[in-house]
Protein backbone atom coordinates (compact mmCIF):
# COMPACT_ATOMS: atom_id res chain seq x y z
CA UNK A 1 0.00 0.00 0.00
CA UNK A 2 1.44 3.34 -1.07
CA UNK A 3 1.56 6.30 1.32
CA UNK A 4 -1.23 8.81 0.69
CA UNK A 5 -0.08 12.37 -0.02
CA UNK A 6 -2.18 15.53 -0.18
CA UNK A 7 -0.54 17.75 -2.80
CA UNK A 8 -1.05 21.35 -1.69
CA UNK A 9 -1.34 24.09 -4.31
CA UNK A 10 2.14 25.52 -3.79
CA UNK A 11 3.69 22.29 -5.08
CA UNK A 12 1.55 22.36 -8.22
CA UNK A 13 2.45 26.00 -8.77
CA UNK A 14 6.19 25.34 -8.51
CA UNK A 15 5.83 22.21 -10.61
CA UNK A 16 4.31 24.10 -13.52
CA UNK A 17 5.91 27.53 -13.30
CA UNK A 18 8.43 28.88 -15.77
CA UNK A 19 12.06 28.49 -14.68
CA UNK A 20 12.95 31.08 -12.07
CA UNK A 21 16.10 33.17 -12.02
CA UNK A 22 15.87 33.29 -8.21
CA UNK A 23 18.17 30.53 -6.94
CA UNK A 24 15.91 29.43 -4.06
CA UNK A 25 12.83 29.29 -6.27
CA UNK A 26 14.75 27.47 -9.02
CA UNK A 27 15.87 24.86 -6.47
CA UNK A 28 12.29 24.41 -5.27
CA UNK A 29 11.08 24.05 -8.86
CA UNK A 30 13.71 21.40 -9.48
CA UNK A 31 12.88 19.46 -6.32
CA UNK A 32 9.17 19.53 -7.26
CA UNK A 33 9.88 18.20 -10.73
CA UNK A 34 12.28 15.53 -9.48
CA UNK A 35 9.87 14.34 -6.81
CA UNK A 36 6.90 14.30 -9.18
CA UNK A 37 8.80 12.54 -11.98
CA UNK A 38 11.09 10.21 -10.00
CA UNK A 39 9.24 9.44 -6.79
CA UNK A 40 5.68 10.59 -7.39
CA UNK A 41 4.68 7.05 -8.34
CA UNK A 42 5.66 5.87 -4.87
CA UNK A 43 2.71 7.83 -3.42
CA UNK A 44 -1.04 7.92 -3.98
CA UNK A 45 -1.64 11.64 -4.66
CA UNK A 46 -4.78 13.51 -3.60
CA UNK A 47 -6.02 17.08 -3.97
CA UNK A 48 -9.16 18.94 -2.96
CA UNK A 49 -11.60 21.32 -4.61
CA UNK A 50 -9.65 24.06 -2.80
CA UNK A 51 -6.50 23.10 -4.73
CA UNK A 52 -8.46 23.30 -7.99
CA UNK A 53 -9.90 26.69 -7.02
CA UNK A 54 -6.47 28.10 -6.14
CA UNK A 55 -4.83 26.54 -9.22
CA UNK A 56 -7.39 28.17 -11.50
CA UNK A 57 -6.58 31.70 -10.33
CA UNK A 58 -4.31 34.17 -12.10
CA UNK A 59 -2.84 34.07 -15.56
CA UNK A 60 -5.03 31.83 -17.77
CA UNK A 61 -2.09 30.04 -19.42
CA UNK A 62 -0.45 29.33 -16.06
CA UNK A 63 -3.78 28.20 -14.61
CA UNK A 64 -4.21 25.81 -17.53
CA UNK A 65 -0.79 24.24 -16.80
CA UNK A 66 -1.63 23.90 -13.09
CA UNK A 67 -5.03 22.36 -13.77
CA UNK A 68 -3.51 19.90 -16.26
CA UNK A 69 -1.32 18.51 -13.46
CA UNK A 70 -4.46 18.04 -11.34
CA UNK A 71 -6.24 15.94 -13.97
CA UNK A 72 -6.57 12.36 -12.84
CA UNK A 73 -5.51 13.10 -9.24
CA UNK A 74 -8.07 11.83 -6.73
CA UNK A 75 -10.28 14.62 -5.39
CA UNK A 76 -11.04 14.71 -1.66
CA UNK A 77 -14.22 16.21 -0.25
CA UNK A 78 -14.37 19.33 1.88
CA UNK A 79 -16.55 17.88 4.62
CA UNK A 80 -18.23 19.68 7.48
CA UNK A 81 -15.78 17.90 9.77
CA UNK A 82 -12.86 19.40 7.82
CA UNK A 83 -14.43 22.89 7.95
CA UNK A 84 -14.86 22.56 11.71
CA UNK A 85 -11.29 21.35 12.16
CA UNK A 86 -10.01 24.28 10.07
CA UNK A 87 -11.84 26.69 12.38
CA UNK A 88 -10.43 24.93 15.43
CA UNK A 89 -6.88 25.11 14.04
CA UNK A 90 -7.26 28.85 13.66
CA UNK A 91 -8.76 29.22 17.15
CA UNK A 92 -5.88 27.16 18.56
CA UNK A 93 -3.37 29.52 16.95
CA UNK A 94 -1.90 26.80 14.75
CA UNK A 95 -2.81 28.76 11.59
CA UNK A 96 -3.13 32.57 11.43
CA UNK A 97 -6.74 33.82 11.18
CA UNK A 98 -5.75 35.59 7.95
CA UNK A 99 -5.10 32.20 6.28
CA UNK A 100 -8.37 30.20 6.36
CA UNK A 101 -7.50 28.40 3.11
CA UNK A 102 -4.26 27.13 4.63
CA UNK A 103 -6.20 25.84 7.64
CA UNK A 104 -8.61 24.11 5.27
CA UNK A 105 -5.81 22.34 3.36
CA UNK A 106 -4.46 20.93 6.62
CA UNK A 107 -7.92 20.04 7.90
CA UNK A 108 -8.88 18.18 4.72
CA UNK A 109 -5.63 16.21 4.73
CA UNK A 110 -6.07 15.40 8.43
CA UNK A 111 -9.72 14.35 8.27
CA UNK A 112 -9.05 12.26 5.14
CA UNK A 113 -6.15 10.55 6.97
CA UNK A 114 -3.39 11.48 4.56
CA UNK A 115 0.07 10.22 5.48
CA UNK A 116 1.79 13.31 4.05
CA UNK A 117 1.07 16.85 2.95
CA UNK A 118 3.44 17.90 0.17
CA UNK A 119 3.88 21.65 0.44
CA UNK A 120 6.22 24.53 -0.22
CA UNK A 121 4.27 26.89 2.03
CA UNK A 122 7.03 27.41 4.57
CA UNK A 123 5.28 30.27 6.32
CA UNK A 124 2.32 28.22 7.52
CA UNK A 125 3.11 24.53 6.90
CA UNK A 126 6.68 23.47 6.26
CA UNK A 127 8.93 25.52 8.54
CA UNK A 128 10.04 23.67 11.68
CA UNK A 129 7.99 25.96 13.94
CA UNK A 130 4.87 25.66 11.75
CA UNK A 131 5.23 21.87 11.63
CA UNK A 132 5.56 21.70 15.39
CA UNK A 133 2.61 24.02 16.01
CA UNK A 134 0.38 22.06 13.63
CA UNK A 135 1.44 18.62 14.89
CA UNK A 136 0.69 19.60 18.49
CA UNK A 137 -2.64 21.27 17.71
CA UNK A 138 -3.89 18.44 15.48
CA UNK A 139 -2.95 15.83 18.09
CA UNK A 140 -4.56 17.84 20.89
CA UNK A 141 -7.75 18.08 18.81
CA UNK A 142 -7.87 14.27 18.69
CA UNK A 143 -6.55 13.55 15.20
CA UNK A 144 -3.49 11.81 13.79
CA UNK A 145 -1.50 14.56 12.06
CA UNK A 146 -0.15 14.00 8.57
CA UNK A 147 3.57 14.52 8.09
CA UNK A 148 4.15 17.93 6.50
CA UNK A 149 6.98 17.72 3.98
CA UNK A 150 8.50 19.62 1.09
CA UNK A 151 9.05 17.77 -2.19
CA UNK A 152 12.77 17.87 -1.39
CA UNK A 153 12.10 15.93 1.82
CA UNK A 154 9.85 13.50 -0.04
CA UNK A 155 12.64 12.91 -2.56
CA UNK A 156 14.78 11.34 0.13
CA UNK A 157 14.91 7.58 0.26
CA UNK A 158 16.55 5.16 2.63
CA UNK A 159 18.10 3.60 -0.50
CA UNK A 160 19.94 6.83 -1.36
CA UNK A 161 23.61 6.93 -0.53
Amino acid sequence: MKPRVYVETSVISYLTSRPSENLRNAARQLSCRLWWELRGGEFDPFISRLVLDEASRGDPAAAERRLAICEGVTLLSQSDEARQLAERLILAGAVPPTEPEDAMHIAIATVEQMDFVATLNFAHFASPSAKFRLQVAISELGYRPPLLASPDELLESENDE
